[in-house]
């Protein structure tokens, strides 16, 4: 585990990563746009993390599942970076982007050797993508349908909720990636008693944070994926927590 913490954009430490792990290490994931914390990383970022995988033999692999759901420039790509090919894969999905969520359809890109060796392990765990869905995908990507309404409708409802929030009290920044709010636990208390609190005491669902890892406590995770009006609410209904 690498930590992700507010004080570095969570954005990992490439130099806290001990000697003995590095001397073991085969294989590094990355995810940005983030899930939970929504941090987007620089092109600088991926530059280090591709230097630093040269220099240690790892190969990158970076989960991209929320490259479209942005509210001002568009992330970078990690194979944006000169030479990322040579140690890195990137993974897309078509579960963000299109509502396609449970159809198990995405695309691989990257080191042309990783593929393949994708390809020979899916290949030994089951037949491939139904034809249909396959169909859908690919009439999905030949066309806009519709994204960028759908990147407007998730930042009005991140306005809504963010607003919201502040106006109740609570530390919060507006994510400029993904649909989620993630934001630190008020009063010092624990993410899962806070979790807790809000779904037993108002009826509003959130995600403790320490489910995401040991970094993640003291921090909860909101999702915009209900209307704006029921966003509205949930962060009316939070606000009584913070009497």
């Amino acid at each position: 585990n690498v930590p992700l913490v507010a004080g570095r954009g969570f954005l990992p430490d490439f130099s806290a990563i001990h000697g003995d792990v590095l001397a073991k290490a085969r294989l590094m994931f990355l995810n940005y746009p983030n899930n939970p914390t929504a941090a987007v990383a620089p092109l600088d970022f991926f530059k280090e993390a591709v230097e630093f995988a040269r220099e240690h033999g790892i190969i990158l692999c970076h989960d991209a599942a929320y490259s479209e759901m942005y509210y001002g420039e568009p992330p970078h790509s990690l194979l944006e970076v000169e030479g990322a090919k040579e140690v890195a894969v990137e993974f897309h999905s078509l579960s963000k982007t299109f509502n396609m969520t449970g159809w198990r359809i995405g695309m691989a890109v990257g080191n042309a050797a990783v593929v393949q060796g994708l390809k020979k392990v899916k290949t030994n765990i089951d037949s491939g993508a139904f034809q249909a869905v396959q169909e859908a995908g690919i009439e999905a990507l030949v066309g806009e349908h519709g994204v960028e309404e759908m990147r407007q409708v998730y930042k009005e409802r991140r306005d809504v909720l963010v607003e919201g929030l502040k106006s109740a009290g609570f530390q919060v920044e507006a994510p400029q990636a993904t649909f989620y709010v993630w934001f630190p636990v008020p009063g010092g208390s624990d993410s899962i008693t806070f979790a807790t609190r809000a779904l037993e005491e108002v009826g509003v669902v959130i995600t403790p944070g320490v489910g995401f890892g040991v970094h993640g406590e003291g921090y909860v995770r909101a999702a915009l994926t209900v209307s704006k009006e029921r966003l509205e609410e949930a962060a009316q209904r939070l606000a009584r927590l913070m009497v």
